[in-house]
């Protein structure tokens, strides 16, 4: 029997374990922390997990579950990460993968071995036909160049837990992603000023339009034919319906395709007067920020939302995908020149859900591994990862923010392609 070798242990990870065992393989799971669920463990001790008090998940849960494995029927539309925790133990005991994980067990390296891989872990080393790495992207903090000119109290996004510690504080938050938004609405109520510092154009999309979620608003009006100029006008239009022009409260109208943002309170939060936005950070002088409009103010804690540097210590630099934030891998799985190694989740979207994609990964990557669909050659995979690169300079703003981006519908039907690719 072939054996497989997964990393990790959260939503990607279960996900490939359940397909690959599906598919006849031997499979054993790594996992750093003594639960299953990665990122969405709250207070996880694994020690990567970014999840606060507060975290929901940002898309509907029936368009973000396993496409086997729905949600349960009384989940809230939006769940907490207790309920996506509760969600994923639920998962691994009804496809009986807690039987094959070993948890607390820490992956050293990952080598190749003669046709095969070697696992190096803390426990012993361990022969495989196939290994898929899941062990996630935000789990190392990204921290901006001046956070060391900040003298006040610093941390990253990833260290937030609850709003009780920024009490009575002046806070800068840092970025207008989602977690900048979910932090900022979580401590403004508290907090004696809430700024966020905004230096990339974002458009404030709501969760709700007339009582239902936003994503199937826009999946009754967008079609895959129309072009992203009028998609993008299309949710300017909602936007605006809903909280306004972006320039009203401080930010910019992107003018090109970007990570939408948003949380359900926050823009009431702004016309409450407890956030305020301000433009990019110009510089920074012990507790005195200087913004690019010319404005300053002094701030006693910076929280930094600046994103993650995907981080595999395990694998050589031969064998390691990560090219600046950048990742070579042939439809964000296969790594060229290396077969057998695969890898899960790695991606960034711009809606819809994450979970569900990574089913699709994992589906393909059996699929590959039983013999049933094929590759194409090494030339053409290393093609195709330049023309999505070019793809995705040509599509969203030149920042490593978008190194991970990927559009949901595109690259489902983009995998769908490659599971009808005969077997060579």
């Amino acid at each position: 029997m072939r054996r497989a070798a997964v990393i990790g242990a959260g939503a990607a990870g279960l996900a490939a374990a359940r397909h690959l065992r599906a598919a006849g393989l031997d499979v054993t799971v790594y996992e750093l922390g003594s639960r299953v669920g990665g990122l969405w463990v709250y207070g996880n001790d694994n020690g990567m997990s970014p999840a606060y008090r507060s975290l929901h998940l940002n898309s509907e849960n029936r368009v973000t579950a396993y496409p086997d494995f729905p949600f349960p029927g009384d989940a809230p539309l939006y769940p907490d990460h207790a309920g996506v925790a509760a969600y994923l133990q639920s998962y691994a005991e009804h496809f009986d993968i807690l039987p094959v994980i070993r948890f607390r067990t820490r992956v050293r390296a990952v080598e190749a071995d003669n046709a095969g891989w070697r696992v190096v872990t803390d426990a012993g080393a361990a022969s495989f036909d196939v290994v898929v790495v899941a062990s996630g992207h935000q789990g190392v903090p990204k921290h901006p160049s001046f956070a060391t000119q900040f003298t006040g109290e610093y941390l990253h996004s990833h260290a937030y837990r609850e709003p009780e510690a920024f009490r009575g504080k002046r806070v800068l938050v840092v970025g207008v992603g989602n977690s900048a938004c979910d932090i900022a609405a979580d401590i403004c109520p508290v907090t004696a000023a809430c700024t966020m510092a905004a230096r990339s154009p974002v458009l404030m999309m709501p969760r709700m339009v007339l009582g239902v979620p936003t994503s199937r608003v826009l999946a009754r009006i967008e079609k895959p034919w129309m072009p992203w100029p009028v998609r993008r006008r299309i949710r300017e239009l909602i936007s605006r319906a809903v909280h306004g022009r972006m320039e009203q409260w401080g930010f910019r109208t992107p003018t090109t395709r970007t990570h939408p943002a948003g949380h359900h309170l926050l823009m009431a939060q702004f016309v409450w007067g407890r956030v305020t936005a301000r433009p990019g950070i110009a510089s920074v002088a012990s507790q005195t920020v200087t913004f690019d409009d010319g404005s300053a103010a002094d701030y006693d804690t910076m929280i930094a939302a600046t994103g993650y540097d995907v981080d595999l210590p395990f694998l050589s630099p031969e064998l390691s995908p990560v090219r600046g934030h950048w990742l070579d891998l042939y439809c964000r799985v296969v790594r060229p020149g290396h077969p057998g190694l695969y890898f899960a989740g790695f991606f960034n979207v711009t809606g819809g859900g994450n979970i569900r994609m990574m089913h699709d990964q994992a589906a393909w990557i059996a699929a590959i591994e039983t013999g049933s669909v094929g590759l194409p050659d090494q030339v053409t995979m290393e093609a195709g990862i330049r023309a999505e690169r070019e793809a995705i300079r040509a599509l969203y703003p030149d920042s490593p923010r978008y190194g991970l981006e990927l559009d949901p519908a595109q690259y489902r039907r983009q995998l769908a392609t490659e599971l009808r690719r005969p077997a060579a």
